[in-house]
């Protein structure tokens, strides 16, 4: 995937106003080699650690609202603080990833960067930081309110039951009942089951 460095005169326009000096600070202060990346479909952001004459290095989906951004840079500074904490032998998304992680959060609530919404969310996850904000619905549509909007896609959950969606892959869906916090679908071409986020974006190809 093509990626493009960043330099800091340029990142503050990916970042909610008034975030951009802390931000800064840690990028400088860690010497971190961050780019920013057109869309991927599988992560948001990635950080690697820095070996022999690499610098630590973090990647950011340049496509993501500005404040899905900040959350996802702050997620990825928090591997880089545990790793020069703890080291590489922990768990990538363990209890000393969540405590970094839910330090650096509190660093930046207070300071307003988000909107309300948003920042109670925030605050609420803190008390036990999820992987990524995928496993986080809540969080999920308050971010998605900031996107600018793609016509004809929708997350699953909005969709009629019956509807027929296409995911990224081009594989076409049918929309079924709902299964605790998944949807079951059935991909039109296999009539393989599988399970769904509700939050999962799609593509809807035609109405109930």
């Amino acid at each position: 995937m093509p990626k493009k460095e960043s330099p800091l005169t340029a990142l503050s326009s990916f970042l909610p106003e008034g975030s951009f000096e802390e931000v800064a600070y840690y990028l400088h202060h860690y010497k971190v080699h961050l780019t920013i990346t057109r869309e991927r479909q599988s992560i948001l952001g990635n950080y690697r650690n820095k070996v022999f004459d690499k610098n630590h290095r973090i990647s950011v989906n340049g496509n993501l609202n500005k404040y899905s951004f900040l959350i996802t840079l702050l997620h990825e500074l928090a591997h880089l603080l545990a790793h020069e904490k703890y080291g590489h032998r922990i768990q990538a998304h363990g209890k000393q990833w969540k405590e970094e992680y839910g330090k650096i959060l509190s660093e930046f609530i207070p300071k307003k960067n988000f909107p309300p919404e948003i920042e109670k969310l925030l605050v609420q996850s803190l008390k036990n930081p999820a992987a990524t904000t995928c496993t986080e619905p809540h969080l999920i549509r308050a971010l998605k309110k900031y996107d600018v909007k793609k016509e004809g896609y929708f997350f699953v959950e909005e969709l009629p039951a019956g509807s027929l969606f296409k995911v990224n892959s081009g594989a076409i869906f049918k929309k079924g009942e709902r299964i605790r916090k998944r949807f079951k679908c059935v991909e039109v071409a296999t009539k393989k089951v599988y399970l769904f986020s509700p939050v999962y974006e799609v593509m809807q190809i035609t109405p109930l």
